[in-house]
């Protein structure tokens, strides 16, 4: 298989070197094939992606979060590869994350890697506080239910100065999609299946907006770290400013290399079910390449068990095979604490996945932003919350 492609990707220092070496194996394996590697800033990303698809000039392959992979798929600008995939291929990827890939059950392009978070702990604070760090939670069968994360909180407001705090969300700087985990944890929705009808006005949706209201309510989180806070989970809790923090997994190696305390990794809280945020990007073909075969094969190859290990062996970054879960990875930073990251991307459904890659996901964001914002400092009831984003979410799915 000969020709050119390019792909276009946003990337860290070690997803670009990463991304790089596979690129030699692709061409060493396709004698006459050659792959263009661009790498562009994030924030210009799809501003990028968008011109060139109006302009008829987009790259054969590009990187797309989760996210606004629907925004995409839905507007038919990518390729279809479900000819390129037999079932058993299909078979071998984790259910959720195909789902995360597909639109109107059509996969337009393949789940390259994900990252979730999980709750980090500053075993040195929780320990100064009294607490029995051997008692930590390790595995989703022994998480934290919502009592018990209430409990923990709770404990250490008593025991830490009033400039410290239990813990810090990661819902700030445009992440407040990530709220939604509270509420798949209460077995709750925000959208129907039919991907158009609010559903987050329910018992479920008001026990996850009582229970997170109550970090502010408790003093449990700093009252700067709401959905509008311009400062990261992770500053926060590198400075010690608080004992534990929800952090994706793509930021272990930031938290390695310059914390000076003991930390460690434990699951998320779980209620009636386990849950975590579907984070991490899929790698698509652009519907017009002029050599879709080439394009197609280099998606799969990027995803083969041999380079999605060497990628996320790289990068701590977690797979979307099945084959590559548990300790089969051996990540280059802290692979201590990974496997907790690793096990709870295991709790996305394909039910989450359908929602938070809906078309209509940016505009939801928007206004989760605010109406979150307004109930957990703005003093706004659970009700006008709920109703609010009902309404938002009707008219953005429209």
């Amino acid at each position: 298989m000969s020709g050119s492609i390019t792909f276009t990707t946003w990337a860290s220092e070690s997803e670009e070197t990463a991304f790089g070496e596979l690129i030699d194996q692709f061409e060493a394996e396709h004698e006459g094939a050659t792959v263009n590697l661009n790498v562009v800033p994030y924030d210009q990303m799809f501003s990028n992606i968008d011109a060139q698809l109006s302009s008829g000039d987009a790259p054969d392959v590009f990187r797309v979060d989760y996210g606004n992979l629907g925004v995409y798929s839905s507007q038919d600008q990518l390729l279809d590869v479900s000819s390129y995939f037999s079932d058993d291929e299909i078979d071998d990827f984790v259910p959720a994350m195909w789902e995360a890939v597909s639109y109107d059950g059509v996969p337009y392009g393949v789940p390259h890697q994900t990252d979730v978070s999980a709750l980090l702990v500053n075993l040195d604070m929780l320990e100064s506080a009294g607490f029995d760090t051997s008692t930590l939670p390790t595995t989703q069968d022994d998480a934290w239910t919502w009592d018990e994360f209430a409990a923990v909180a709770g404990d250490l407001r008593e025991a830490l100065p009033s400039d410290k705090y239990p813990f810090v969300y990661n819902w700030q700087l445009g992440g407040a999609p990530r709220w939604f985990s509270w509420l798949f944890q209460a077995d709750g929705r925000f959208l129907e299946s039919d991907g158009t009808t609010p559903a987050i006005d329910s018992p479920a949706g008001e026990q996850a907006l009582d229970f997170t209201k109550s970090f502010f309510e408790n003093d449990w989180v700093p009252p700067t770290s709401s959905t509008k806070a311009t400062t990261y989970a992770d500053s926060l809790f590198a400075e010690e400013t608080t004992a534990m923090a929800f952090i994706g997994s793509f930021l272990v190696p930031d938290m390695d290399y310059f914390n000076e305390f003991e930390w460690t990794s434990v699951p998320m809280p779980r209620d009636v079910r386990g849950a975590t945020e579907l984070g991490g990007n899929a790698l698509v073909a652009t519907k017009d390449t002029a050599n879709p075969d080439l394009a197609a094969a280099f998606l799969k190859y990027m995803v083969s068990a041999d380079a999605m290990n060497a990628f996320c062996a790289a990068t701590n970054e977690l797979p979307t095979r099945t084959d590559l879960s548990g300790d089969a990875i051996e990540f280059a930073v802290r692979p201590d604490v990974m496997p907790v990251f690793v096990e709870q991307a295991t709790t996305i459904e394909p039910q989450d996945v359908q929602q938070v890659t809906s078309p209509a996901m940016a505009a939801i964001n928007t206004a989760l932003q605010d109406q979150l914002e307004a109930a957990f400092l703005g003093g706004q009831s659970t009700a006008d919350t709920l109703a609010n984003l009902s309404a938002a979410i009707e008219e953005a799915a429209q």
